[in-house]
């Protein structure tokens, strides 16, 4: 699933491709992702809006449209979204076979389109109010989203100190207490940390804390810059790669040699997901 650097990849992408887009029309084979209405009645209420920004909360996608509505997405386990104009779609990457998945189509003006590829179609598209986003039950359940200037050690502090026996593997997952990091980041932070996943809060130190707050930053502002991971199916709005796969640390090289010692990288279970550490450089 997207974590938030392949989605605010994404949302940088939509900001500066379709913002200020008109809809004209929508199109889809497979209406079941849409909540809450008939695909009529979707399209109906999205036509001639005008796309005035895409904005993110956790790995939840918002597109804001003209007359106070917003289309709500989530791409969930294989979704990805591609913008193709008459220059685009000859491209090679939207021939690539996991780009072949289409089953939404926004149709903005004559040459451009939004589309959502799904492999799986577990994705979910609303039409919600846009001052009612806040409202929405998957949004108002999210912990604090750790790209949000609010997201300060005090308050990382603060979360900590209420899970106290909870690995704090199991910690940084927790969406409902930190949004926006899933399994490949909750890994790659602990390593540069150099904290076991393991370890109970309770057992990490203040210093410690600090060390995995700081990889926080550092791990997600570089997976950004590096325009996310592509482990699947992760792909971004032109149907490219990310890069942050190419120097994945540990997460996906269980038994490769560690690249800070001579250690192998080891896979274990924890909270029901994969998680990727070196015995050696995690403590």
């Amino acid at each position: 699933m997207p974590e938030l650097p392949e989605v605010q990849t994404i949302i940088n992408d939509l900001n500066e491709k379709i913002a200020g887009d008109t809809i004209t029309g929508f199109w889809s084979d497979w209406p079941k992702t849409i909540k809450g209405m008939k695909l009529a009645d979707f399209e109906k209420q999205i036509k001639n809006k005008k796309i005035l920004k895409a904005r993110r909360i956790g790995k939840n996608i918002f597109i804001d449209l003209s007359g106070g509505k917003t289309i709500y997405i989530h791409l969930k386990m294989t979704g990805h979204l591609l913008v193709k104009s008459e220059n685009t779609k000859t491209k090679n990457y939207f021939n690539e076979r996991v780009n072949q998945y289409v089953h939404h189509i926004w149709k903005l003006g004559k040459s451009k389109t939004l589309e959502f590829s799904d492999l799986r179609k577990f994705g979910k598209i609303m039409l919600v109010d846009t001052d009612k986003v806040g409202e929405l039950k998957e949004i108002k359940e999210l912990g604090i989203d750790v790209a949000d200037k609010k997201f300060t050690f005090d308050k990382f502090q603060e979360i900590l100190n209420k899970k106290l026996n909870v690995p704090i593997g199991v910690l940084l997952m927790d969406q409902n207490l930190l949004s926006g990091i899933g399994n490949i980041y909750r890994s790659e932070i602990l390593f540069e940390a150099g904290i076991s996943p393991f370890r109970k809060v309770r057992d990490v130190s203040l210093d410690e804390r600090r060390k995995i707050y700081q990889a926080i930053g550092k791990v997600l502002k570089r997976a950004i810059k590096l325009r996310g991971t592509s482990d699947s199916d992760y792909r971004d709005t032109s149907g490219a790669p990310g890069g942050f796969q190419k120097v994945l640390k540990v997460y996906n090289r269980e038994n490769e040699v560690c690249k800070k010692c001579e250690g192998r990288v080891k896979r274990e279970k924890l909270g029901g997901r994969s998680v990727f550490f070196c015995e050696k450089c995690q403590s």
